[in-house]
């Protein structure tokens, strides 16, 4: 095993000069550009590869002699290797891959990334992250006749445009994934939606059974968690962590995401909306109150909905807004509000009571209690 922080350079070559006899290799710094000469010829008992440099050092197409067929973890950070596609090839028992920080000059377009990936039937972790600087493209090409399938894929991270991630899902199926995070730059048009995601979601078996999702909305980011019902191990999990750099674009993005085609949420049944911004001030804007209706359609089995005290009296508002029909089309199946320190006049008490009096003539009464958050039980108010 070779480690950079453990060992003197002196060391280090002379551990790289027996290249039939290493088995891990952990570089990063400075060290990285003066050993990478070192390894242009195979290493062929490699099974854990670990390069990190900020001086985003460019790796050369012949790096391992273009071979790697025992490597079962690979992990890159800010490294531009363009002869990445075709080490995968050879590493077919590959389990771990990351790639963080891929820089601009390291770009590896969706439809040129799936072969590769389809040949590693034993890959469980996938990362793929990229710097926010971002080539142009000319425009998206057609998507494969057939989907490539990842069978053992199980966990799943992404971070760049969503625009990518809509590229990379339509040629893929990842029938064992439970766990996936998506951080997408925040260049998103709230205009659109999201079909290819949608329909890779709703076409992977794991990602089905959700009982519980916590929305968090912090200084920068939203993020969406969710419990499985049928895991004993994968609890709150977070799946879908939306980066934006300005707060009132936060709820446009999760709406977005979220749209009442994605099934994430449509068997939830416990849904806490929490509230993470240093500051924020709450005002009864008819468009925001529109965005939580919007958030808020996909929710069709929830039961119980536990607020952060920012946000009661917005979506309160929001509720009271809906007449006739809507009455009941928005959480039809709501049978209990969980407030923080709710107290008992205010904001949410005057927004709320004109939606609940509606739900009990429709014959669907709620029940409003105290959310005490710090001792994790409800309390009856």
């Amino acid at each position: 095993m070779i480690r950079a922080s453990s060992s003197g350079m002196d060391n280090i070559i002379a551990a790289l000069e027996q290249s039939n006899r290493v088995c891990q290799v952990n570089l990063y710094g400075s060290r990285l550009g003066n050993v990478l000469p070192l390894m242009q010829v195979p290493f062929p008992e490699l099974t854990n590869l670990q390069l990190s440099s900020r001086d985003q050092d460019n790796i050369p197409d012949t790096f391992l002699g273009g071979s790697a067929p025992r490597l079962r973890s690979l992990v890159l950070n800010f490294i531009s290797f363009p002869g990445l596609l075709k080490l995968l090839l050879s590493a077919t028992h590959l389990v771990h891959l990351h790639l963080r920080g891929i820089p601009h000059s390291g770009y590896i377009s969706p439809e040129a990334i799936v072969p590769p990936l389809s040949v590693l039937s034993s890959l469980e972790s996938f990362i793929l992250e990229f710097e926010c600087s971002w080539p142009d493209r000319e425009g998206s090409s057609l998507p494969p006749p057939n989907r490539s399938i990842l069978p053992s894929l199980a966990d799943f991270s992404f971070v760049g445009p969503i625009e990518y991630l809509e590229e990379l899902v339509i040629r893929i199926d990842t029938p064992q994934l439970d766990k996936i995070c998506m951080e997408f730059f925040p260049r998103i048009d709230y205009n659109r939606t999201c079909p290819q995601l949608v329909q890779f979601t709703n076409r992977t078996p794991m990602l089905k059974a959700l009982d519980e999702a916590h929305v968090q909305f912090h200084d920068g980011t939203t993020s969406l968690k969710f419990r499985y019902r049928t895991s004993k191990s994968s609890l709150d999990e977070r799946l879908i962590n939306i980066s934006c750099s300005v707060s009132h674009v936060q709820l446009p993005s999760i709406e977005q995401v979220c749209n009442p085609s994605l099934h994430l949420l449509s068997t939830v049944e416990d849904l806490y909306i929490e509230h993470r911004y240093r500051r924020l001030d709450w005002t009864n804007d008819p468009i925001r109150n529109y965005l939580w209706l919007q958030f808020l359609l996909p929710c069709i089995a929830v039961k119980n909905i536990y607020l952060s005290k920012e946000f009661a009296p917005g979506i309160a508002a929001a509720l009271q807004g809906l007449v006739g029909n809507g009455i009941t089309e928005v959480l039809p199946n709501m049978q209990h509000i969980f407030v923080e320190e709710l107290e008992p006049s205010g904001p949410f008490q005057e927004n709320i009571r004109q939606f609940v009096a509606a739900r009990q003539l429709s014959s669907h009464s709620i029940a409003i209690s105290v959310w005490d958050k710090n001792a994790n039980t409800d309390m009856k108010y």
